[in-house]
């Protein structure tokens, strides 16, 4: 697929999870976050399935290709997506989506680590860029600032999910990622349905006394945040790689902070259009967007003096 459809893809991706902190933060209010969490990565797991069922995807993994699929599952959505609803539901989706923007910096380095993919010099500034601008986007107008354990949750969740990260890319090289994706949602689904259970017995019952506000949040979390976002960024890091996928992470508190002021009236300041000028830099340079604009531009020139 063409760089550019895949760089389009994943700030599709990143809009959605940005607006997905803010829902998460609203159902968990409603629902428990271990049952609610649950059962919206079972809806999206099905969704994935039969998205694959329709496209002839689907097929039987290989013995060596579970061992990917498990440690995806694991960290990708049991782990990840227990810490981050169990997160928010303590802390702000302010703080959430500070944390969240951190995943950049922790796949470069992870990648570094593990995966012996060392960012060029370019690459490693659009991080550092990235990270500042979400710093002040997101610092600006923050109520509190110390960290409790709501914030540690959230953190713990984009770790493990950076760490899954590795493992997509790895997998990817025999097992179609979206493929991937469907089989670790669906037995996440499962296993978190059990912890559920065992964590927050009778919770189930919460979802009867919902308004159907709540159920078009839910299926719109469910669908297009997880469902869609994790087939597309899955995909997009099979064929970007982690550490130049994960960049455009940045972009998620950017469109947090765009959503909330257009549908909860919270107000945005000077210093938050000024992280978002950094914060794109950051993805144009640390995505390598600007190294291929500036080589197409060099062979371009070529060309021209030949």
């Amino acid at each position: 697929m063409n760089q550019w459809k895949i760089y389009a893809m994943l700030v599709f991706v990143m809009f959605a999870w940005g607006a997905n902190v803010s829902l998460l933060k609203y159902m968990v209010e409603e629902v428990a976050p271990v049952t609610l969490t649950a059962f919206r990565i079972l809806v999206a797991g099905l969704v994935v399935v039969l998205i694959l069922w329709k496209m002839k995807l689907l097929r039987k993994p290989t013995p060596s290709e579970w061992k990917y699929i498990l440690l995806g599952t694991l960290t990708n959505v049991v782990i990840h997506h227990y810490f981050l609803n169990m997160g928010l539901s303590i802390t702000s989706a302010t703080h959430g989506g500070l944390i969240l923007g951190t995943g950049p910096m922790l796949t470069a380095i992870s990648a570094a680590i593990i995966l012996k993919y060392f960012p060029s010099k370019v690459q490693w500034l659009g991080v550092v860029l990235g990270l500042a601008g979400v710093a002040v986007s997101i610092l600006v107008g923050s109520e509190t600032m110390g960290a409790n354990l709501g914030d540690f949750y959230v953190f713990l969740s984009i770790l493990v999910q950076v760490l899954s990260f590795m493992v997509v890319s790895k997998a990817a090289k025999t097992l179609d990622p979206r493929l991937l994706t469907a089989y670790m949602l669906i037995i996440g689904a499962i296993i978190l349905i059990v912890i559920s259970l065992i964590q927050e017995p009778g919770a189930i019952k919460q979802f009867s006394s919902t308004t159907s506000n709540f159920w078009i949040i839910f299926l719109a979390s469910a669908i297009v945040c997880t469902a869609v976002g994790h087939l597309m960024y899955n995909y997009a890091v099979g064929q970007a790689g982690a550490t130049k996928a994960a960049i455009f992470m940045n972009l998620n508190p950017v469109f947090s902070l765009i959503i909330s002021a257009l549908f909860l009236g919270e107000v945005l300041h000077l210093n938050h259009f000024l992280g978002l000028i950094l914060i794109i830099a950051g993805v144009m340079l640390g995505s390598g967007a600007a190294e291929d604009l500036w080589k197409k531009r060099q062979q371009i020139r070529q060309k021209s003096n030949a």
